[in-house]
This record gives C-alpha cells, structure tokens and sequence, in this order.
C-alpha cells in the first residue's frame, strides 16, 4: 500500500471498513435508543391508563353531562328489550349475539341516538337490567383483560344501595379470593357512581 498525504494514514480497504463499522455501531446505537424509548413509552401510556379516573372527574362529567345522562337513562328504561349496547352493537332479550344495526331488529336510528349520548358523555356501554326501572347504567372506564376487568360507571338505582362508600378514590375491595364486590358512591336522587375495582 501507498501512503496518503495524510499523516499516518493509510489508503486502501482498511479505512472504508473502519468507516463501516462505525457506521454500523452508530446505526445500531439509534436503534437500541428508539426501541428502549418505545417500551418507556408504552410502559408509561399503560400505566397510567390502567388508573381509574378520580372521583372529582366523575362528579364533573356527571355535572356537565346530566341532561345526556338522564336521556339515557329514559331511553334505557323504555327500551326494555336492550340488556347492553355500545359501538360493538346491541344485546336484546331476543339476541344475546351482538348486531350492529341495520343487522338485527334495533332501529338504526335509536342505536345511532345512544351511541351519540354515550360519546358526549364519555361513556363506553349503556345496559341495563330487567324490569321497568332496570337500574340504568352507562360503563365510563374499564381495565383489565376477561375476567380481571376493573370498572367505574355511573347507575340511576331505583332504591338506594346498601354497600355506599364515602368516595371511590383510593378504594379497593379487600379479598384474599381475588372476587370482587360492586360498591356505590351516592351523587345525586337515584344517581350513584359504582365501581369494583
């Protein structure tokens, strides 16, 4: 090999593989960087939406959103054929598969209504139970994966519940089973927030 003008280098295939592997560690470096900021963002995105929103939260959506609310409970209690719905389609007594409407025998238009009001009121699911009243209820958080699903919502109770609490933040049911237990927080006449969590 020839020597270069520059000091104490040499020309030739050496130098371009030296550049190489630089370029390759660097490139491998960002890479690294990315994915280990991906995962710290992930991980922080799933943490911090598996938390419940506050109770003050509630009490405001609630508050801002009455009217909506008390629409859905109207429409939730004369609907008595609707056991659920949400934008995955409507549960009836005649169906328990849910169809996403004009699919089925829901009007198209109702189902349109609901999904409106639970979008304005940051609702995810309306059900309801059986009989006139029904207890009405509109599902406003859920966390969990089957049968470890965490839930906060909101329920007009025709009589009030026996298992209140003062407030939901900072609750959880104590069980060395793992079960869970519905508990009530009392807003407004027959309106109360309830979670399980």
């Amino acid at each position: 090999m020839r020597p270069c003008l520059h000091l104490h280098v040499t020309c030739g295939a050496p130098l371009t593989s030296i550049v190489r592997v630089k370029r390759a560690a660097v490139i491998f470096g960002v890479i690294v960087c990315c994915c280990i900021a991906g995962v710290v963002g992930l991980s922080v995105y799933f943490v911090s939406s598996n938390r419940p929103p506050k109770e003050a939260k509630l009490i405001r959506t609630f508050h801002a959103h009455r009217a909506k609310f008390e629409r859905l409970r109207e429409m939730l209690q004369a609907d008595a054929q609707v056991v659920r719905l949400a934008d995955w389609g409507v549960v009836t007594t005649n169906s328990v598969v849910p169809r996403i409407p004009p699919e089925g025998n829901f009007p198209v238009s109702r189902y349109s209504e609901y999904m409106d009001l639970l979008k304005q009121v940051g609702g995810y699911v309306a059900y309801r139970g059986e009989g006139q009243n029904a207890n009405p209820s509109v599902l406003l958080w859920a966390s969990g994966f089957a049968g470890n699903t965490r839930h906060v919502g909101l329920s007009w109770m025709d009589q009030a519940p026996t298992n209140q609490i003062t407030s939901l933040d900072g609750y959880q049911a104590a069980s060395k089973f793992g079960d869970r237990h519905v508990v009530f927080r009392h807003l407004d006449s027959n309106w109360y927030l309830w979670t399980d969590l």
